[in-house]
């Protein structure tokens, strides 16, 4: 897949490509998937490619539960909205922002773990678990495998603790479906935002930055028409942030993360 499906842009090119690049470039969202099922090998080499990916200061404090119980990939799919198609996905990936493993360090240790209270850490931890989930994610492209993202599954942090039996002081992020595409699906590669939109040289020009909305607006409103939707990108944007009554209950999510023990202060 080229740089011209990834900004909808006939006349956009790169310089240089490699079997990498071309992975990146083509990565779509996938929620349908074959019966093939995800084996212990894929599994294994997606982990380790996760575990390469950059950690502050080798903290690394994130975990993943690998769920594939029919029953259980249920219910995670009711606590993240109703999706179904984490229940028909071979393998759910939940990712973990996970303090708690430093905290049982320092239980053993019988020392103290403050800095684990502050908001620091816990933006710690949720970033290094999606750098991590991302590195799993282009690994699984690159086996022919198809994944989505599930942001839903922190609609309901505490229910989704107890299912998964985390400890104290760890937050499901994420999840990650995972499986081989099914081909019969409807989808393509989502044109994304002009580099000249989001890259800058030296300092921040948003008036220049913001020039290249409208013609985004018109690429996404045309790739959304081919497949069924309407709209384009700027209105998607405005009504999922327009406040707290569109955001599935995750307007909440401070206090659950404070007795889930990431106080966040």
């Amino acid at each position: 897949m080229s740089v011209t499906a990834r900004y909808g842009d006939p006349a956009a090119t790169l310089g240089v490509t490699n079997d990498v690049l071309a992975v990146q470039l083509a990565h779509r969202s996938v929620r349908a998937f074959g019966p093939r099922p995800v084996g212990d090998d894929e599994l294994a080499a997606l982990i380790a490619a996760a575990q390469s990916a950059p950690t502050s200061s080798n903290l690394q404090p994130w975990s993943v539960v690998a769920v594939r119980d029919p029953d259980r990939k249920k219910r995670l799919a009711a606590l993240a909205g109703e999706q179904d198609f984490v229940a028909r996905a071979p393998l759910f990936l939940v990712w973990v922002a996970d303090l708690g493993r430093a905290r049982r360090l320092a239980l053993r240790a019988g020392v103290a773990l403050d800095a684990a209270d502050y908001l620091e850490s816990t933006i710690i931890g949720f970033v290094d678990t999606a750098l991590a989930a991302q590195n799993a994610v282009v690994a699984a492209e690159s086996l022919g495998l198809g994944t989505v993202f599930v942001g839903a599954i922190r609609n309901h942090p505490e229910k989704v603790a107890a299912e998964l039996g985390l400890p104290s002081h760890a937050v499901a992020a994420f999840g990650l479906a995972v499986g081989e595409p099914d081909p019969s699906e409807r989808a393509g590669v989502k044109p994304r935002l002009p580099q000249a939109a989001v890259l800058h040289h030296e300092v921040y020009d948003a008036a220049a930055a913001d020039a290249y909305i409208e013609v985004y607006d018109e690429r996404l409103a045309a790739y959304n028409s081919r497949y069924g939707l309407a709209g384009g990108w700027s209105e998607r944007v405005l009504s999922r942030l327009r406040g707290p009554s569109s955001m599935a209950g995750r307007h909440v999510l401070r206090a659950a993360l404070e007795r889930l023990g990431l106080p966040s202060r």
